[in-house]
């Protein structure tokens, strides 16, 4: 579990979240990284070995990122729910508490044809 104190812009003050501040969902074919602040940081699809489509992990400027969280500061813990695959993100604010809850769901279908990867 990660706790954060109230958010700021990054704790480096580089623009870049540490890497051990962000949780992992994945479907079995490809994978997100989720900043502790809200942010999906990294994401390629539909493989792991795709294009990114947000890479700000790479290059906070122009690499891109999805952001869900709080528009006040906010304190925040993250935490996969017991025994799943399901990432929780809480934002604990001076008016209350909010949650995000990320996952990849696993399905048997191909996202790509046969014999191409």
């Amino acid at each position: 579990m990660v706790e954060t104190p109230p958010q700021q812009d990054t704790p480096t003050g580089s623009g870049y979240l540490p890497i051990a501040e962000h949780g992992l969902i994945g479907d079995l074919r490809s994978v997100a990284l989720v900043g502790t602040n809200g942010t999906i940081d990294w994401y390629c699809c539909p493989s792991f070995d795709a294009p990114s489509v947000f890479a700000a992990i790479l290059d906070a400027e122009r690499g891109g990122s999805f952001e869900l969280a709080a528009s006040v500061p906010a304190r925040t813990k993250q935490f996969y729910f017991p025994d799943t695959n399901v990432l929780i993100t809480r934002f604990f604010t001076e008016e209350g508490v909010g949650e995000v809850q990320d996952f990849m769901p696993v399905t048997g279908r191909r996202t790509r044809p046969p014999g191409t990867g």
